[in-house]
Formats: structure tokens, sequence, C-alpha cells
């Protein structure tokens, strides 16, 4: 008879609780598609005597993660602790250094430390496997690095943060602003301990760099990425985009430019029509363009104890079945140091600004605009109190490095109020 393929799994909250269930509660079906019985052998976590609703009692209890993941009776150690530092990563170098495939959920570790570790797992003839880190249950890392393989993949775009998107889409739904909802999802528990790491682009930040390495061949680099976060989205950049046909999403964009690896999170404008535009609430959505197979779309859960916990059984029985496949698609030391480049593709923008109402503002910010080669495609000017007026500016496509250049000289104008917005407008 075959050995059962024992794991060990370190975190035992949302997202560990969600894989213990599913193997207590199925594991005839995982023994038949993965062709090996599917067993638990130890766990650990910060507390033993918390009550999880389950029974644990089966399993042996280690305090310390790198004790679990040395364990001879575990064959897959099962990272969920999180952090790009501390417990996670001593335990996962472990877990390497002993011998053992790992299977792990924390996108944070990948992106700083992913190109050492999969290294050092490919010089012992390991596995690391990550489809739980990004974009929950949608299997994206299975689809670039299994399905879209023979496919030079020229783009890829996604929502990768489901409480910025649930923020967005809730204040177009509601009308209320930004700090509201933040509050909301403070209480709902939304968010991350530390809140800038969802509204502030990094989570999704940390999403898109791991992406990017393996769809363009290259060393995984979270530094790269331009990060700018949803805080200043006003419930009027709302209304306004929505007035122009589009929605506000916080969009993950990487490609491969003549100038290097452009990898950008930022708020973006899409249109309301398409399938980004449409996506509500929570979930997540990917876009992968191939040269061969086009556009792929992938839409699911972000997050959460199923979605997760499902993307982690599938690496798991990938493992079961033999599969065996380079952390990023290829092998670590094939994989190239990005030439980071800022964004070098040109785009329209929005701009949303308060002037002065007096005669010839307009007139004035057309010149700055038209001084530095920004071309204006549309023009509104919405209702005003006695003092200011709001003026909304859609350009045609220009550089990022051009548009702010030009916004630095608006203030010499002596027409302007406050700081402008300027959001870019993807073409999805």
């Amino acid at each position: 008879m075959t050995q059962p393929l024992r794991l060990g799994i370190a975190g035992l909250g949302t997202v560990g609780m969600g894989v213990v269930k599913i193997i207590q509660q199925k594991a005839e079906i995982l023994a038949t598609r993965g062709g090996q019985e599917v067993v638990i052998s130890a766990v650990s976590a910060r507390s033993k005597d918390k009550d999880r609703g389950f029974d644990l009692s089966a399993y042996a209890w280690e305090d310390d993660p790198v004790r679990l993941a040395t364990r001879d009776d575990v064959d897959i150690f099962i990272e969920l602790i999180g952090g790009s530092e501390g417990p996670a990563l001593a335990a996962t170098q472990a877990a390497i250094a002993a011998g053992k495939d790992v299977i792990t959920a924390n996108k944070a570790m990948l992106a700083v430390h992913g190109q050492a570790l999969a290294q050092a797992a490919e010089d012992k003839d390991r596995l690391i496997r990550f489809e739980a880190a990004v974009a929950g249950g949608i299997p994206v890392v299975k689809a670039l690095t299994e399905g879209l393989a023979g496919n030079q993949i020229t783009r890829i775009m996604g929502v990768m943060n489901g409480t910025c998107n649930y923020i967005l889409t809730q204040m177009q739904a509601t009308g209320r602003g930004y700090e509201a909802l933040f509050e909301e999802c403070a209480k709902l528990g939304f968010l991350e301990a530390d809140p800038n790491l969802d509204v502030g682009g990094i989570d999704a930040g940390h999403k898109l760099a791991l992406l990017a390495a393996i769809a363009f061949g290259t060393q995984v680099d979270f530094a790269a990425v331009e990060l700018e976060g949803i805080s200043a989205i006003s419930i009027e950049d709302i209304r306004q985009a929505a007035d122009m046909g589009y929605r506000i999403k916080l969009l993950g964009v990487a490609q491969m430019t003549a100038r290097g690896l452009e990898q950008r999170m930022s708020p973006c404008l899409v249109p309301a029509d398409s399938p980004l535009g449409q996506l509500e609430g929570g979930t997540n959505m990917t876009v992968l363009e191939g040269d061969e197979v086009g556009q792929i779309v992938l839409r699911g859960a972000g997050a959460g104890a199923g979605p997760t916990a499902s993307a982690v059984l599938s690496d798991i029985i990938d493992i079961a079945r033999g599969t065996r496949i380079s952390t990023f698609g290829q092998p670590a030391e094939t994989l190239s140091p990005a030439i980071k480049t800022a964004s070098v593709t040109e785009a329209p923008y929005y701009l949303r600004m308060q002037l002065t109402d007096q005669p010839g503002a307009l007139a004035k910010i057309a010149t700055v605009l038209g001084e530095h080669d920004v071309s204006i495609n549309r023009m509104r000017q919405y209702g005003h109190d006695a003092a200011t007026a709001p003026v909304l500016i859609v350009t045609h496509d220009t550089l990022r490095a051009t548009l702010d250049k030009a916004l630095q000289n608006l203030p010499h104008t002596g027409v302007l109020e406050g700081t402008p917005i300027a959001i870019r407008i993807e073409s999805v």
C-alpha cells in the first residue's frame, strides 16, 4: 500500500482550520483524486488551548513551527502563519533544509524572499507551491505555470484585494465616503492588523510581484512595484467616473516593455461595461493576456476559509500526483533580474482639481498642460460654491512622468486650490 502523504500545518487561523476541515471531511475524495491518502501528522499555532471548533487531538502538537517543519513524520510543511520575516520564514527555511516540500499562502514572504527560497528548494530537489498566496480560490498560479505555459505573456492585470474592491463598489452603491467605509471594514474584520497593507495597495502589490515573476521569467521584485492606495479617492471621483462610463478599481498591471518590467498597483478607471468594471464586492479578478491565447479572465473569491483552503488543497493534490514544477514556473537559476522601469506606457488620465472662480482660470490650466505636451480630450465644470469651481479634465494619451511635470507647475498659475487628483484610465 502507498504510504500516506503526511502534513505538518503551521498556523491554525481561518485558512489553517479550513484546510483541516477539508482533510477531515473529504479524506476519501482526496485519496482518490491524488492517488495517495492525505493525513495530518502534526500542527502548530500560538495557542494550544483555543477552541477552534474541530477536534485536533489526533495530531501531534508543536509550540515551535521550526520543530514542526523538521519532524520525521512530515512530508509537506504547510506554512499559514503569515508575515515576511519571523517564524514563517525561519520555519520555511528549516523545512527546505530538512528536505520537505513546502506549501504556503504567504505572499509577503515570497514577494521579499521568493528568489532565495526558490533557489534553496531547487538545490534540495524540493518544491514550493503557493496557489493560495494569490487571489484566494482563483487558480491563477496554475493557469500561468501550466495552462498558459506555451504563451508569451504580454500583460497581466487584476483586482487582487477584496477589501479595496468592497470599499470602492460600496462608495458607488451607497454614496458613502471612503472614511465611513474604512471604519465599517475595520468593524467587520475585513482589514489587516496594519490597514495600510490593504488600502495602501501593499497586499495586492505582493501578489502582483509574484505573478509578474511567473509571467515574465524574472526574479520576484516587490521593491520595484509602484504602489498607490485608495485613500485619496473621493465620492466625487466615483460619481464623475460613473458619469463618464467608468468605474474606479485598485488595479495591478504588469507588462514587459522595451525599457524593462513595468509593475504598478494603483487606482485606475476602467470601462464600466468591462469584466473588471462589473466586478462587485470582495471578489477578485485576474486578466491574463498571451500571444497565442489572447485574453483570459479568471474571477472568484479572493479570500476566506473555503476558497483559500481550496487552493492549499490543490497544491497538496498536485504533489500527491507527482506533479513537479519549479516555484516560478522555470528553474530559479534561469530567472533574470528584472530591469525596473517606471510607468512607460502612455494612457489617458482623469484629472480632478479645484480652481478659484475667476475669469480665465481654465485657460491658465489648459496653457500649462499644453506647454508640457499634455493634450486635453474633454473638460467639465461642475456646480461650485462662491469661491471655487470643481473641474474635471480627461487627457489624451500621455506618460505619467510628463503629466507629473505639468501638475508640478499648475500651482504657479495662481488659480489652483489644493492638490489635483490624477487617475490613469486603463485599456482593458
